[in-house]
């Protein structure tokens, strides 16, 4: 039986079946390696944002609102779409909103524990706005669409549509402001080295880095999964643990690279990026492919929990007059991500994978 590599990394049950197959210690030298790439990808992602940001004039902050956070979020949106168009739904929805709850709830929350975040000012009170407010809107529609229903409330394909309409305006608008800001669109960023590559090396830097991100978080998550199994570990424990941190993976070792190499601004810029595109672009392109049903758990935990987390982010970005995030804002996301996570559990909710 043969099979593209495009079909081998695109269908779940293709890759479980071969991983499935191999011996304990082959999905060990796996994982390692996987991890090698992840953290390589990263880290060449952060020098060509760096160098492109150099070379253009962009502020950081706006591409790893755009470029970067496009690339990491295509793993939730290519799972949602494919969910979605194969008849389930849920995971679909819960896809995007478990990663707008995993990506400023863990990642942004670790990132302000371990790092001074800068707070852009300029940017952030703009793109910050259309992170909380997509995601309000989401919630509006959905509590609408509940009063108004007389089922099972649905999501159609109109808002779908309008969803991603939304994301194309917010594409446009983010690289205006980046333009049009001048001096405050760079506040917080502190010069790179003196000689930036070439700019058609920053994007082979940019494009290679994603790519090694995206594909390593693809193989290592089903080999852990598999070998969790192998060990005992219940399957729902690894759906809710495993799967769910698997697919902000990406989001995770952009952050780490950027902390390390002393460019935060990118984590800022790409978990904000990342929210709104989880909302717009995941949530929407699944509509769009298909109707998606809301399950009533949405509607008393995963919501509350994800406008939550966005709303804290928003009175912080209000609050730290001085230009940059306290560590104790990033121990209150990381506190009520954790307490979301570990709810879920208890509760037995499932439903929101991040």
């Amino acid at each position: 039986m043969e099979h593209s590599l495009f079909q081998w990394f695109t269908n779940e049950a293709l890759l479980q079946a071969l991983i499935a197959g191999l011996p304990t210690v082959v999905l060990l030298g796996f994982i390692v390696v996987c991890i090698v790439l992840l953290s390589k990808g990263a880290d060449w992602m952060i020098d060509g944002v760096v160098d492109l940001a150099e070379r253009t004039g962009m502020p950081r902050i706006v591409i790893g609102a755009t470029i970067i956070s496009l690339g990491t979020t295509m793993p939730e949106a290519f799972v949602s779409v494919m969910a979605a168009w194969m008849g389930n739904p849920g995971l679909a929805l819960g896809n995007g909103v478990g990663s707008i709850i995993a990506d400023t709830g863990l990642i942004f929350g670790l990132t302000c524990i371990l790092a001074a975040v800068p707070v852009n000012r300029f940017i952030l009170n703009r793109t910050g706005w259309v992170q909380v407010g997509s995601a309000t809107l989401l919630v509006v529609i959905s509590v609408v669409l509940l009063l108004t229903s007389a089922g099972e409330p649905v999501i159609g394909r109109s808002i779908g549509i309008t969803f991603l309409c939304l994301l194309a305006a917010y594409l446009y608008v983010t690289y205006r402001w980046a333009k049009n800001g001048g001096e405050s669109a760079l506040e917080g960023e502190l010069e790179g080295h003196s000689q930036p590559r070439d700019i058609w090396l920053c994007w082979v830097m940019i494009v290679g880095g994603l790519t090694l991100v995206i594909l390593s978080a693809r193989v290592l998550v089903p080999c852990a999964s598999e070998i969790a199994t192998r060990m005992g570990v219940p399957e729902d424990v690894i759906a809710a643990t495993l799967v769910a941190f698997g697919t902000s993976l990406p989001e995770l070792m952009t952050a780490i690279a950027a902390i390390r190499k002393g460019h935060p601004e990118i984590t800022v810029g790409n978990v904000v990026g990342a929210d709104v595109l989880n909302c717009l672009f995941v949530i929407g392109a699944a509509a769009t492919a298909r109707p998606l049903a809301i399950p009533p758990n949405f509607f008393f935990f995963h919501f509350p929990a994800m406008l939550i987390i966005l709303w804290s982010f928003r009175a912080f970005i209000s609050m730290n007059k001085d230009g940059l995030f306290r560590r104790w804002q990033g121990v209150w996301l990381l506190s009520v991500y954790s307490v979301y996570v570990i709810l879920q559990y208890t509760l037995n909710l499932g439903g929101a994978h991040g």
